[in-house]
């Protein structure tokens, strides 16, 4: 078994771990109680239980560009067990945030391709397929996550936007973590961000990179010939999206 630590709440993030495990047939993985946890089976699949309570098989895809996938949800004081199903690899993302228990906490769950919102948004090259596995509507303590998949030279997180300021319902604060896939092996994208106070940074992003978001716009773009898949896992003041729009580029949206 082979486990990433790519995010430590405390550390690069306020909020956020964010930790990636490589399972073996027949290998299990224990997820801590101690914080609220949604677990996204990449690839493969997993025996899933919460609390010793069997929650049947999660996953079965044989990569996030394929399909949607199923993610294992647990309220904060719960355990999970994930044991590799089958004869392949497994690979799963194991968002956390801290958060007590509370007596009408969310159910534990297998989270499936049904229960997600699943969008084409956007126009032209800024158009991409949006999965929302846990979005304000799904029974959740903090945390909220997706999947985004860019077509090769296309753009997401676009218009550009921010949601670093605590002003509902203008914006509401809330951090994020994006963690890459790119198909096929060897492309990349580029991950901007900035502010409107003239702080900006770009850079590439390939398989299994991540980028911490804790401020400012953040757009994406994927490499011409190769399609951008990103998990997005975020948590702060509140489970409501408002994310706000640069307004020197908002017109892309409102024209649209």
């Amino acid at each position: 078994m082979k486990i990433r630590a790519l995010t430590t709440a405390g550390g690069s993030t306020a909020h956020i771990t964010l930790t990636v495990a490589d399972l073996a047939a027949g290998e299990t993985l224990e997820v801590g109680a101690e914080n609220e946890s949604a677990a996204v089976v990449l690839s493969g699949r997993v025996d899933a239980a919460v609390d010793g309570a069997s929650l049947g098989i999660a996953g079965a895809r044989s990569s996030v560009f394929d399909a949607p996938g199923d993610t294992v949800y647990a309220p904060p004081g719960a355990a999970t067990t994930l044991t590799a199903n089958g004869d392949g690899a497994v690979q799963v993302a194991i968002a956390e945030a801290a958060a007590e228990p509370t007596p009408d906490a969310p159910p534990a769950r297998v989270i499936r391709r049904s229960d997600q919102r699943i969008a084409e948004v956007g126009q032209g090259s800024w158009s991409r397929t949006v999965r929302t596995i846990l979005g304000p509507e799904h029974a959740a303590v903090r945390l909220l996550l997706g999947e985004t998949i860019n077509p090769p030279g296309n753009w997401s997180s676009y218009p550009p936007h921010r949601h670093d300021r605590h002003d509902p319902p203008r914006e509401v604060n809330l951090e994020e973590v994006y963690l890459f896939k790119v198909d096929p092996p060897g492309g990349f994208g580029v991950q901007i961000r900035y502010d409107l106070g003239g702080a900006e940074e770009a850079f590439l992003v390939r398989d299994d990179d991540i980028a911490v978001i804790r401020a400012g716009f953040h757009p994406v773009v994927a490499a011409s010939g190769y399609a951008l898949y990103y998990l997005w896992v975020m948590a702060g003041e509140g489970r409501v999206m408002m994310p706000y729009l640069d307004p020197a580029h908002a017109w892309v949206q409102e024209a649209a």
